[in-house]
């Protein structure tokens, strides 16, 4: 019954770690259909190699960072082992995969490719694993600390904080640091459009990342014993909260209403497994209305040139799912308890400002040594054909 338990959890697991996988093809296709037709190629690349980049140095540091534990030793060895701790890693650096596909859609479209890749080795490799180690794995005390002080420790199930407060923070680093797209904000006050250029492949991105993020949510539960049904309706009452918010303030229009589910997916992680399902939709649809107002306030009152709007969508809704877990996690509006809201603050507090610094501290190095920014005559052309020589459409067919 052991061995088949053991099975059983690898396999949940694992199909947990496919779905989140899957995910990344929706960040993909989400930047694609924003940013503009000359750098469609480039968003479809780096999140590709993002992926890979990151595969490989969460497998040699980053999992070891955060756990303590590594995989150097011998393959016979490893087989012996009951495959659960191998499968977890593919699931845990998925999570980890998703820092730079974040990023990504923020600095798209002016950023330079190779000083990409080197901010997210760095960031999966000691940034994101640091701050995981600490929530998820109680790393130097941090948590008993904050139950100290507030009776409860940091509850973040399923990554509000640790994963997209983390990343949309350290995005807004890099977006401040690399300026908005040239010609965005003209010197005469005029604010230049730059529409998606794929309202279907936007779309498409959008529905892959909400089907998938049912085992971003769900399957953070790690085992089957410990599988909730609560965790999957809370899921999708925030989603559909996210979607009906973003549909009315923005105004029917089809980039907010498809970000909308992604707002209130983002906003419901980290107290899913604690929030009553009326709770969730609370929660959800307050993330919409967030990032809805945010994404137009940064973008036009604030002129900062976050493309995908992943500071809002990520930074500042997974912040508030971080506290949304210490208000509607109480048993007086319906939750299941256990959950402080001191406790909320303080983890939120600290993940945000960790990030925001190491984002700073991260692009400002590589941007101070090798540049983060393409030349104008680069951002001109695209970064498609700056950095990859092609473009996604032919300009002309080839008749033989």
């Amino acid at each position: 019954m052991e061995a088949l338990k053991q099975g059983t959890d690898a396999l949940f697991i694992l199909l947990g770690g496919i779905m989140v996988l899957a995910m990344h093809a929706g960040f993909a296709f989400l930047e694609l259909g924003t940013v503009r037709q000359k750098n469609q190629v480039n968003a479809l690349v780096k999140i590709l190699v993002d992926f890979s980049v990151s595969t490989v140095v969460y497998f040699v540091v980053g999992y070891g960072v955060a756990y303590g534990t590594h995989f150097f030793i011998g393959a016979e060895q490893l087989a012996q082992r009951n495959g659960y701790e191998l499968v977890r890693f593919f699931f845990l650096l998925t999570f980890a995969a998703a820092i730079p596909a974040i990023i990504s859609g923020g600095i798209a479209e002016r950023s330079r490719f190779w000083p990409q890749l080197l901010a997210t080795a760095v960031i999966v490799g000691f940034v994101y694993p640091f701050f995981e180690g600490i929530v998820w794995n109680s790393h130097f005390g941090v948590q008993a600390w904050i139950e100290s002080l507030t009776g409860a420790p940091f509850h973040d199930f399923a990554g509000s904080v640790v994963v997209h407060a983390v990343g949309g923070w350290l995005a807004l680093g890099a977006v401040l640091l690399l300026g908005p797209r040239a010609n965005r904000y003209r010197k005469d006050g005029a604010i230049s459009a730059h529409p998606p250029s794929n309202i279907p492949f936007l779309a498409l991105g959008a529905w892959i990342l909400t089907v998938g993020w049912f085992g971003f949510n769900v399957m953070s539960a790690q085992t089957v014993d410990k599988i909730s049904g609560l965790v999957a309706v809370n899921s999708l009452m925030a989603m559909v909260g996210g979607t009906l918010a973003a549909l009315v303030l923005g105004k029917n229009d089809p980039g907010f209403v498809h970000n909308g589910p992604l707002a209130g997916l983002v906003a419901v992680c980290a107290g899913s497994d604690l929030m009553h399902p009326l709770g969730a939709l609370a929660v959800g649809t307050v993330a919409g209305g967030l990032f809805v107002s945010l994404f137009t306030l940064t973008q036009n009152r604030w002129k900062i040139d976050d493309v995908l709007g992943v500071w809002p969508l990520h930074g500042l809704c997974g912040a508030w799912g971080g506290i949304a877990a210490g208000i509607f996690g109480q048993k007086a509006l319906g939750g299941l308890g256990g959950v402080s809201l001191g406790a909320q603050l303080l983890g939120t507090a600290m993940g945000v400002a960790w990030a925001l610094a190491c984002g700073f501290v991260v692009y400002g190095l590589i941007k101070r040594l090798m540049g983060l920014r393409m030349s104008q005559e680069e951002e001109f052309d695209g970064a498609d054909l700056t950095a990859h020589r092609i473009r996604a459409t032919p300009e002309r067919e080839v008749n033989w």
